[in-house]
């Protein structure tokens, strides 16, 4: 036996400190200090130089135990039999070595049948019935002795509170598994968030928490599952011949166990079992972090025994980590199509979630703010699946002197405009809207789109071919856009290409509303643009508004007269703008009525079909006498219009009394007007 150097010595005395104070962080105070994989990789160092150097082993070595010591506020729970852990396997190579010490230390040269099971990221609890009703409940602690948790798990629906059937054991103990599930971790952390309280970093972390806490009222109120996952003590004449067949029973009891349980015949479908978990991984409901292979005969699981801290006829074949540890090199703004100006922290390359990652994303600076987040912080980054990897907590303990604050920027990074934050919303977005190339193609997207200037035949495909062959920058741009130009691209034939030409010159007159909504500035939607129009009559006097001004508008906020206002003062929409009459374009101006329209205050519903008018057309005018187009019947409702095939609003319309038109008491309405 080789002597252990004093680096290693050095080295194993700094792995048991560094293990204890990490399990004290999680199990004790809730607060992991670093990711499961970076716990994984410090304990396997350890075990390597214990098994190299068994002089090294200590009493109290993680390696000998299996979690932390019981907090002191719970009284303590002795188990019958210990609750011991399981190896773990991170690759097909130690998958296979453990397959064949199974069938070596079995004597068996055929292939062994395992029960496959996900290995949900929760926290391992014993349930102990006596007489069929339950009577305690522990954590798994140290393996040797847990935490009395019985008031808490009596809180949890999945658990039985009597077993269920007929002939039922004297004593019953029962173990799985209590996690909480994706959508009732996120749903606790938005309340959490919405208090001011602190949150959980990932739903294992919130299961722990919530499972120990002081007051079981607190723990009722989260949303807690149990998955059961053996028998650990019954009378043995009792239990089947296998690992599946008990749990079976155990499902008769009246206990859940988890649907994608599934038996494999030897290695080679062990690992189609673990290729076909982790690809259904991300759609379950809730996170499992790798596969427990089990041997299912129950007299095979004797004969192979035990380990000090793990059973030989069981093993977790891990998934990739979807939580790792790594540092922020800096922090960059970036502006989506919709102006949206979005922190992305650069990482020092990290392996999470199965792929080298570099970039994560922050959100917003509010939840900048919420994490604490600074440049040169350690951070853990989680990335699930496709999701986009996040930031998700930063080990301030880690934290370098030289960290800088992030600043968000006062200019958009792409085109110079104002970054604005309206006061009341989270979101900071580049104000340059119709001039931005971050953009572009939603700016002009939205201008042609039906409810705005209405250019037949310039939908996404086409603008995504005419931005990126550079032939269009600005809505401006659109119209000069020639016949010969429109040829060039591919798939654009003689007659669509002079059918759009036309639309866009039938596009250079539109009325004032429907130009300023095409316009996209944020939070101006028909019905604000109709207001605005009808207020102010001119662009450049909506333009020349001050907020007080803007505020008076029916349908104008403060947040909203925030928006034009910024929209108007960025030189590069009011260049867009010249360049759009430049082109041609002429918005026609509104004739500003004193004192109230006809309609002003009411209420009209459309339903059915109309023949000489479209429902756009309808609302249209309907709108400029003054009225609200609504899309439902209440006895708020001045009057519903009825063309053919009037269902439902019409028959509820009747049954309030509310005054009914057919289509040509509306068109005579309009006549009086010189609407129509």
């Amino acid at each position: 036996m080789s002597k252990p150097s004093a680096g290693s010595v050095k080295r194993a005395e700094e792995l048991r400190s560094a293990l204890d104070e990490h399990n004290y962080q999680y199990y004790v105070l809730d607060d992991p200090g670093i990711p499961d994989a970076e716990y994984d990789r410090l304990f396997r160092e350890l075990q390597k130089l214990e098994t190299e150097y068994p002089q090294l082993v200590s009493d109290d070595s993680p390696t000998r135990r299996v979690g932390s010591t019981a907090e002191t506020s719970f009284d303590e729970v002795v188990h019958r039999l210990p609750m011991l852990s399981l190896d773990n396997a991170f690759s097909e190579e130690e998958l296979r070595d453990f397959d064949r010490r199974v069938r070596e230390r079995l004597g068996s040269d055929n292939d062994i049948e395992y029960v496959c099971e996900p290995k949900l990221d929760g926290l391992a609890v014993s349930v102990h019935y006596e007489q069929g009703l339950l009577v305690r409940a522990a954590t798994r602690g140290d393996g040797y002795a847990g935490e009395d948790i019985t008031a808490n798990i009596r809180t949890i629906p999945s658990v039985p509170l009597r077993i269920r059937g007929r002939d039922v054991p004297d004593l019953v103990e029962v173990r799985g598994e209590v996690y909480m599930p994706r959508a009732g971790f996120e749903a606790l952390n938005n309340r959490l968030e919405n208090h001011g309280d602190k949150t959980f970093v990932n739903p294992r972390n919130a299961a722990a928490g919530s499972l120990r806490q002081k007051k079981s009222t607190v723990t009722a109120r989260r949303p807690l599952e149990m998955c059961a996952y053996s028998v650990a003590v019954t009378d043995d004449s009792l239990l089947p011949d296998t690992q599946w067949e008990s749990l079976q029973q155990v499902r008769q009891w009246g206990f859940r166990i988890n649907p994608e349980m599934r038996k494999a015949l030897g290695v080679s479908e062990c690992l189609a079992a673990y290729e076909e978990l982790m690809q259904k991984r991300d759609a379950l409901p809730y996170e499992i972090d790798g596969i427990v292979f089990k041997v299912n005969r129950l007299d095979y699981q004797a004969t192979l025994g035990f380990v000090s801290r793990a059973p030989r006829w069981a093993i977790a074949h891990k998934f990739p980590a979807q939580e790792e540890l790594t540092v922020i090199e800096d922090v960059e703004f970036q502006v989506g199509r919709t102006g949206a100006v979005t922190p992305v922290a650069r990482l020092k390359p990290v392996f999470v979630g199965g792929v080298t990652v570099s970039n994560a994303t922050l959100h917003n600076m509010d939840e900048i703010r919420r994490l604490d987040v600074r440049i040169g912080d350690t951070v853990f980054v989680r990335r699930a699946g496709d999701v986009i990897p996040k930031v998700v907590k930063v080990v301030i303990e880690k934290r370098p002197k030289t960290a800088k604050s992030v600043v968000l920027p006062k200019q958009c990074p792409v085109c110079d405009s104002d970054v604005i934050q309206i006061e009341g919303e989270v979101v900071a977005r580049c104000s340059g809207g119709l001039f931005c190339p971050a953009q572009r193609k939603e700016a002009i997207r939205h201008y042609a789109s039906r409810k705005a200037l209405d250019i037949e035949g310039l939908g996404d495909k086409w603008i995504d071919i005419l931005v990126d062959h550079a032939m269009v920058s600005t809505v401006a741009d659109i119209y000069h856009l020639t016949i010969k130009d429109l040829l060039r691209l591919e798939r654009m034939g003689e007659k669509s290409a002079s059918n759009l030409v036309a639309a866009i010159d039938r596009s250079r007159q539109p009325v004032l509303w429907r130009f300023l909504y095409a316009l996209g500035i944020r939070e101006v939607g028909e019905a604000t643009a109709k207001s605005l129009a009808s207020h102010f009559g001119s662009l450049e006097a909506v333009a020349e508004a001050d907020e007080e001004s803007l505020v008076a508008v029916q349908d104008v906020g403060p947040i909203v007269a925030g928006h034009i206002r910024s929209f108007f003062e960025q030189p590069h929409n009011l260049e867009t703008l010249d360049a759009l009459r430049d082109a041609g374009v002429k918005w026609q101006e509104e004739e500003i009525t004193a004192g109230a329209k006809p309609l002003q205050g009411q209420t009209w519903v459309l339903t059915g079909t109309l023949s000489e008018l479209t429902r756009d057309e309808a609302r249209e005018k309907l709108e400029t006498l003054g009225a609200k187009v609504a899309g439902s019947v209440s006895r708020k409702t001045a009057c519903v219009v009825a063309g053919e095939a009037a269902g439902s609003k019409l028959e509820k319309a009747e049954k309030l009394g509310v005054q009914v038109l057919d289509e040509q008491a509306l068109l005579e309405m309009l006549k009086e007007h010189e609407l129509f």
